[in-house]
This record gives C-alpha cells, sequence and structure tokens, in this order.
C-alpha cells in the first residue's frame, strides 16, 4: 500500500514479526506507543513485492496511529498489523480463515497491549476469526454484539474536516457548487462522495477498481482515469485511495485551494507539506481527517458514551482541525507541524503520569 514511502525513525516499543503456523503468510505486528493507554490500529491485509516491504507498512502505520489517537484525545496509544499477501495471490475462504487465526496468536503475544480491528483488505468477519484466538480485537460484527464496521463514523471525521476546510479557504463550509476531487471510492471515500452529491457539490472521482465508475454515474460524478485526478481544477483534492500520492509531481501539478482526506500517509515525504504551503494550498493532516473510525471503535470498546454522544465526538474532529489551521497561521507553520505538536504534548503529558 505505501512501501515506497520513507520509514520512520525506530522508536517502537514492540514488534512482532512471524510466519503464520496455519497460513504460511508473512504477519507483523508493530506497537509503537503504550503512552496513553493499549494501543489501537488494524489489521491491513495486502499485496507487498517483499516482506520487508509489508513490515515498513507496518512500521509507518503504528507510528501514524500513536499521533492519530494522541491528537484525537484518546486513551489509546498507536499500533498496526500487516498480513502479507504475494503478488498475484488470493485467499480462499479457508485459507483467509487461517491467516486471521494466525492474526489473533500474533496478537495475543502482545499481552494486551495492542488491539486490533478492520482495515484496509480486511473486514468486521475477519475480526470475529481473530476473537477465536485473542480478547484484544474490536469492531465485531453487530450481529454478535460488536460495533461493526467503521467507515461511517470515519466518513463523518472526513466531512467535518472538509466543512472545517472549505470555512477556511472559501468563507463558508457548504459544500453546496464546490469543486471536489476524491481519489478513492472504497468504503470512505464512497460514502464521502455520495453525502457531497447530495450537497450539491460538483464532483470528480476515480478508483483504481473501474467497477466504480457505475456508482460514480449513480451519484452524478465526473469519472476521470486514475492518475489524472489531481491535475482536474478544483476547490479541494480529496486522497481516499493509496498512500504516497502526493509526491513532489503530484504537488507541483494541483490545481486545488485545500487537500483534505482520509488516505493514511497521502505524502510521500514530509517535506510535501512544506511544499503544499509554498504553493498555497491548505493541507488537512491525514491523522486528524480520519480519526473518526478510531474514536468510534475505542469509545464504544471502552463504552464511553450513547452512540449519540460518541458520534459528537467523531464530528467534532472539525474543530480539531480549525483550532490546528488556526495554531498554524499564528505561529507560521504548517498544519502539519501544528498538528504533531498537539499529539506529541499529549505524549509528553502522558509519559509524565506514567513516570510518577
Amino acid at each position: 500500500m505505501t512501501h515506497t514511502l520513507p520509514l520512520p525513525d525506530f522508536a517502537h516499543e514492540r514488534v512482532e514479526v512471524t510466519t503464520g503456523c496455519r497460513s504460511g503468510l508473512f504477519i507483523a505486528v508493530a506497537l509503537h506507543s503504550s503512552v496513553l493507554g493499549s494501543a489501537l490500529g488494524g489489521a491491513r491485509l495486502w499485496t507487498y513485492p517483499h516482506w520487508s516491504d509489508a513490515l515498513g507498512d507496518a512500521l509507518r502505520l503504528s507510528a501514524a496511529m500513536t499521533l492519530k489517537n494522541a491528537a484525537a484525545g484518546l486513551d489509546a496509544g498507536g499500533g498496526k498489523s500487516v498480513i502479507r499477501l504475494e503478488p498475484g495471490q488470493t485467499l480462499d475462504a479457508d485459507q483467509r480463515r487461517a491467516a486471521f487465526l494466525d492474526l489473533g496468536d500474533a496478537v495475543e503475544l502482545m499481552g494486551g497491549l495492542y488491539r486490533t480491528a478492520e482495515d484496509v483488505g480486511s473486514t468486521t468477519e475477519d475480526m470475529l476469526t481473530v476473537s477465536e484466538r485473542t480478547q484484544h480485537v474490536v469492531g465485531l460484527p453487530s450481529t454478535v454484539g460488536g460495533s461493526g464496521e467503521p467507515a461511517g463514523p470515519t466518513s463523518l471525521g472526513v466531512y467535518a474536516s472538509l466543512q472545517a476546510v472549505l470555512e477556511r479557504v472559501t468563507g463558508s463550509a457548504s459544500a453546496e457548487g464546490r469543486r471536489v476531487t476524491i481519489s478513492g471510492l472504497g468504503q470512505v471515500g464512497g460514502r464521502l462522495a455520495a453525502r457531497l452529491a447530495e450537497q450539491g457539490a460538483q464532483l470528480t472521482v476515480t478508483d483504481i477498481n473501474p467497477v466504480r465508475r457505475s456508482f460514480a454515474e449513480e451519484i452524478g460524478a465526473t469519472w476521470v482515469e486514475p492518475g489524472t485526478e489531481h491535475l482536474v481544477p478544483g476547490d479541494v483534492f480529496v486522497p481516499a485511495g493509496i498512500g504516497g500520492v502526493l509526491t513532489d509531481e503530484v504537488i507541483d501539478a494541483l490545481d486545488v485551494k485545500a487537500v483534505c482526506g482520509p488516505a493514511n500517509n497521502p505524502l510521500a515525504d514530509r517535506s510535501g507539506a512544506d511544499r503544499l504551503a509554498g504553493r498555497g494550498i491548505l493541507y488537512a493532516p491525514d491523522f486528524v481527517v480520519n480519526a473518526g473510525g478510531v474514536i468510534y471503535l475505542d469509545l464504544e470498546a471502552k463504552q464511553l458514551g450513547t452512540s449519540d454522544e460518541i458520534m459528537a465526538r467523531v464530528a467534532a474532529i472539525g474543530d480539531t482541525v480549525r483550532t490546528i489551521l488556526d495554531d498554524a497561521e499564528e505561529r507560521g507553520v504548517t498544519p502539519l507541524q501544528a498538528a504533531e505538536e498537539l499529539a506529541a504534548s499529549r505524549l509528553r503529558a502522558g509519559a509524565a503520569v506514567g513516570a510518577r
């Protein structure tokens, strides 16, 4: 998914790498930080050219989860797990079950310091399989009393962030008539596109899966070929698919006022935040924008509030984005730096409490 991205500095508390005894698949479980509490981060099932690419993705994504959970105000650390498929490899039902049983064993080795959940390539049903081997899993199907699919809350958080961004760059939070390009029509991007279409946004969309073109037609969006979407003039560019999409070349070609989307690690390099700022393009940091799902899963699992209260907390991501943008403007730094410092302040406070 993001194997071309640079690795973060290694500051992880613990990393487990194993070959699944049932599936034979490479599995990595990366615990980046438990300073604020038991880490929470999803399980990704994806194709990687080499096992080291899968490990690198687990390291990057787990570090991002620490920032995400801290900036969201959760008492949860950061972690991630990855199951690697080889290029061209697919799993039948029995092989898939074996893979997630193996993941459950790997998660159990963390002794409760890491909780997993569904992510790219995995489902709530897969998490039910994981639960046969460990209790440290959230987001089980609603049919068995679990919190279910978190894509809805994630999409709500992205929408609230988009409103905050539109307010900043256009003077109004309304999406009506605004030109929005969405790159990726998966569970989150598709929900966001449908919501924006209902509100009268002028949508341009694409996805690496050509089947999604019919969905674009259903909602009245303009379809463009993957790899060309960043060339479309607009108000906001929404990366909602693969990581690393915002390369220097893409940033230099963008003709928008802002970038705001749910894709994890969309910047090919951290310097991309400065490059966007230099071009006058507002960037809403991904780990703030896409935190709705993890907020929902963590609070539901801990039974911290009613459903309405939890969703209100998700919608408040928009206010967090506003705070970060205000802070960045006041201090003359990028929104990425302001967001990282917000997360770092919570981590420092958590470490201080733990040291007492």
